[in-house]
């Protein structure tokens, strides 16, 4: 079965506003090679929009500002997407397939499918699937920041119980930045 992979950068203090934060090469790097393993993103209709157009059309036209930033926007753009939006009326590109059912049984459904790894980002649409223990493994990068406001990363979430992880790989860049990744137990 397909794992459900939650990737998202945040801040020391737990903002995951993505205006707070910086775009270190060394993670553009860490989620290219993250991408690799996946081939279906999963996205609400809010981080759809702020990932597309732009990535596929960096892609496209190689115009990141730096080589690691046009290697992430390939490995985005090589992957389908599945856009979870009751107000969306069309998506950008023959990979983007727009939602507007149950969210679990849709999830629960892309695992049992062939493929790779399904990476999802983004606030909301994780934020449910944690409630619903759906999310097999998490990837956290930590800027070393404190930013003192904006949105915190699950603060809106409610868990029936609390949930234990286990930290199975670590990585710290020369900027700072951390990469966390847990897994279920």
């Amino acid at each position: 079965m397909r794992k459900l992979i939650y990737a998202i950068n945040i801040t020391l203090d737990g903002c995951c506003d993505h205006t707070k934060l910086s775009g270190y090469e060394e993670i553009y790097e860490y989620y290219t090679h993250l991408m690799r393993d996946v081939d279906l993103l999963v996205y609400g209709r809010k981080t759809y929009q702020l990932m597309v157009p732009f990535w596929p059309d960096v892609a496209k036209n190689q115009s990141g500002q730096t080589r690691a930033m046009n290697e992430f926007a390939q490995a985005f753009d090589s992957n389908d997407i599945v856009v979870f939006s009751e107000s969306l009326d069309t998506a950008e590109g023959e990979n983007t397939r727009i939602v507007r059912s149950n969210l679990q049984d849709e999830i629960l459904n892309l695992k049992q499918q062939p493929g790779k790894n399904i990476l999802t980002g983004g606030v909301s649409i994780p934020s449910q699937l944690i409630e619903l223990g759906l999310v097999d493994e998490y990837s956290f990068v930590v800027q070393p920041i404190l930013v003192g406001e904006g949105r915190r990363l699950l603060e809106d979430v409610r868990l029936p119980e609390k949930l234990q992880v286990k930290l199975v790989e670590s990585k710290t860049f020369k900027s700072g930045c951390v990469a966390l990744r847990y897994v279920k137990p």
